[in-house]
């Protein structure tokens, strides 16, 4: 497909190609005229995307193999130096991994199928899921919300989709994993996630490009839907790199008594606007967010999360952890809105960035909102230099100077690499590394 000058015919096209129904050919036209309406955010760094020289689509495989053996030699060593294929086979329960736009390798293991779990790619659900599908695709995020909704709304292809039946636990996590490997490469994933009643999920999604003179984007969207007594964690660790734009909607629902756990980690990106969100729908749901975003040179991590309360008795934490380094902008942005319904609410954020050098930026741009008397909103915010008084009492233990910062931010982000399963936590600590 020729990647430059995206319109209707070429959206039909990838309709065809996918040979996908009607109403989603419809669908496709109508996001891509409301993608051709729509301006950039009025909020948030500046986005200067050229969108003539993304390439909206690229197929590399005819079809999805649940053998490593079967995908494309260079493809399969690609995942197998992230390291995923020995994941798969030590901590996971089924994995996924996207090429590009389509997803080339899906299997999970034979306790799920019997558990009638469903986890499969989303192209895969519209054709063997498809009243599932349609009852949950684009009903919490809008196409028209924005104009990277409605891009991918247009042009979506690839993504996860998971529905977990009531009372039912997944024992260890399901992944997928998402690589762009070409230049001025579009990926638009969509994701949809419904855990039923009583039942609990973790799922894992990590992230990676390598770097090229001219810019690359990623505008997924996820919709997350936990029901009554249900569980989801969410875990994302993002390695983009410094060429990718990264404008990703993900939101959750929670029903009465849920738990929707955002566990955030943006180290990689140009820039990166992403602010997962919880819906609190029932009595006493329950929504989380934990997020490290580290920005270096000409990097933006513009991040956050968002939580909106509108039942009695619902409670949100988000804890925020960014580090700026060599003139990087780490910034959170974030909204809690207790609404009038949601009496007897409490919401607690807690910011925290630390600033390497005198050229690095942070900001903290909260909007906390509470409609009602019996609710209340706790908000602590702090930007800071690495101590003196810590790196010389460290320094004057035997570390060198950079051993002893390095320590001082590993112990700084300890609460996030608290809630990442211990290999993943590892990956986690070289990859920082390899920035301080």
């Amino acid at each position: 497909m020729n990647k430059t000058n995206l319109n209707i015919d070429k959206v039909q096209e990838i309709s065809k190609i996918k040979n996908e129904p009607n109403w989603m050919t419809e669908f496709r036209i109508n996001s891509y005229k409301k993608f051709t309406e729509l301006k950039n955010p009025k909020f948030g760094p500046k986005l200067d995307i050229d969108f003539d020289i993304i390439n909206y689509y690229k197929r590399i495989n005819d079809k999805i193999s649940d053998d490593w053996n079967e995908v494309n030699e260079e493809v399969k060593n690609t995942f197998d130096q992230i390291g995923l294929i020995d994941s798969e086979k030590k901590y996971l329960d089924g994995v996924g991994a996207q090429f590009e736009s389509e997803v080339v390798y899906h299997n999970m293991i034979k306790e799920l199928v019997d558990k009638n779990v469903i986890f499969c790619d989303t192209d895969t659900a519209l054709k063997k899921h498809p009243e599932l599908f349609k009852k949950y695709f684009n009903n919490l995020v809008k196409f028209d919300e924005n104009k990277y909704t409605a891009l991918n709304g247009a042009v979506w292809s690839g993504g996860t989709f998971i529905y977990i039946p009531p009372n039912t636990k997944i024992n260890r996590p399901l992944q997928s994993y998402f690589r762009i490997n070409s230049k001025n490469m579009g990926q638009f994933e969509r994701t949809i996630i419904i855990v039923d009643e009583n039942s609990e999920l973790h799922y894992m999604e990590g992230c990676t490009a390598p770097t090229y003179t001219s810019d690359s984007l990623h505008a997924a969207v996820v919709e997350i839907y936990v029901l009554k007594n249900a569980k989801c964690r969410y875990t994302t660790i993002q390695n983009w790199s410094s060429d990718v734009y990264n404008l990703v909607t993900k939101r959750a629902i929670v029903e009465e008594n849920g738990l929707m756990e955002w566990i955030d980690g943006n180290i990689g990106s140009k820039t990166n606007m992403k602010y997962p969100s919880c819906i609190l729908n029932g009595k006493y749901a329950k929504g989380n967010c934990i997020s490290i975003a580290v920005a270096s040179y000409n990097q933006i991590q513009d991040t956050g999360a968002k939580m909106i309360h509108l039942a009695p008795n619902t409670t949100s934490n988000i804890i925020s952890k960014s580090v700026a380094l060599k003139g990087g902008n780490a910034s959170y942005r974030g909204l809690v809105n207790i609404t009038h319904d949601a009496i007897n609410s409490k919401s607690t954020i807690k910011c925290d960035t630390i600033l390497l050098d005198n050229e690095s930026k942070s900001d903290t741009i909260p909007t906390n909102i509470v409609s009602n008397t019996s609710s209340s909103i706790n908000h602590e915010a702090t930007v800071s230099k690495i101590s003196k008084e810590k790196l010389f009492y460290l320094m004057s233990r035997g570390l060198s100077e950079d051993k002893a910062k390095e320590l001082i931010i590993m112990g700084f982000i300890d609460r996030f690499r608290e809630e990442l399963p211990m290999e993943y936590a590892v990956e986690l600590n070289s990859l920082l590394k390899s920035y301080f």
